[in-house]
């Protein structure tokens, strides 16, 4: 016999790829200038990747998260 699953969705929402590209944009820039000595940069790349998460709490808060009104599925 042949088992049925649904998969939940993980991570596959406008919520999620925001935050993922604004943390990996963010730890990008991080690193190129840490590697050219810009402190000031670096510091300014680690709160943008501290915003990265808020901004995905407030977009599926909105209704871009799994699930949500404004998502694919639903």
């Amino acid at each position: 016999m042949t088992e049925t699953k649904t998969e939940p969705g993980h991570g596959n929402s406008v919520a999620a790829w925001a935050t993922v590209i604004i943390v990996l944009a963010a730890f990008s820039i991080g690193t190129l200038f840490f590697w050219l000595n810009v402190p000031s940069m670096v510091w300014a790349s680690a709160v943008l990747a501290a915003l990265g998460p808020i901004v995905g709490l407030v977009l599926r808060k909105s209704g871009y998260g799994v699930s949500g009104k404004h998502s694919k599925s639903h």
